[in-house]
């Protein structure tokens, strides 16, 4: 799935996006070490793989969308 940086802190390696539709959804530190990035700005595309429901939705990966 795709979706768009929104937030980043470099310190606690946390964040969150924005999917396509506008709904935000947080990621950790695991899932950001996950996709092996070492920095993310905000208004950058990524990639995410999520696990869980619409209403228990969580973010295991985050990595940047390459074309």
């Amino acid at each position: 799935m795709q979706a768009t940086a929104y937030t980043y802190d470099p310190q606690t390696r946390t964040g969150s996006v924005l999917l396509d539709d506008g709904t935000p959804v947080s990621f950790d530190a695991a899932a950001f070490d996950a996709g092996g990035l070492l920095l993310l700005r905000p208004g950058q595309r990524v990639r995410i793989e999520t696990e869980g429901g619409e209403t228990e939705r969580r973010i295991t990966l985050v990595t940047l969308q390459t074309l």
